[in-house]
């Protein structure tokens, strides 16, 4: 088992913003979540991915592993799995997983800064997370990136 897998099955994530596969590659990821007391509160978070990466344990320090408590855990409406989201740390991390239809972890996204995410709802394939700030960021879980 993977790097991402095996932090993954033990309630852990590699605690740098990024989108992690279950293959152990990532890519970068940029996501800005204003706070909720900030005049943006309510609005679409911005979610860019960058640059693909391997993951190589070597590149964290303990200190760069984090625990997530799960929050949602949500069946796709196709059956073909499903997404969880939640947070971590001290309250100002989020992440976001997509399993497989066996539970087995496709990808999960740790986001420093975007709060913990506490709901998702599904339109078709996309699907729209929602942080405890009531900021909302859409994804479509066909896009090459989120297979």
């Amino acid at each position: 088992m993977g790097i991402v897998k095996t932090l993954w099955a033990a309630g852990r994530v590699l605690g740098e913003d990024a989108l992690y596969r279950a293959d152990d590659t990532g890519l970068e990821l940029f996501v800005e979540g204003p706070g909720a007391y900030h005049p943006d509160a309510g609005q679409p978070i911005p979610f860019r991915l960058g640059a693909p990466f391997d993951v190589d344990i070597e590149d964290y320090g303990e200190d760069e592993i984090e625990e997530v408590d799960v929050y949602f855990d949500t069946p796709l409406p196709d059956g073909s799995g499903r997404t969880c989201g939640g947070g971590g740390g001290m309250g100002n991390i989020g992440f976001l997983a997509r399993l497989d239809a066996d539970g087995s972890l496709r990808w999960v996204a740790y986001m420093f800064q975007s709060n913990p995410f506490i709901d998702v709802r599904y339109e078709g394939a996309t699907a729209i997370f929602t942080n405890d700030w009531r900021n909302c960021l859409t994804l479509d879980l066909t896009s090459p990136a989120l297979l």
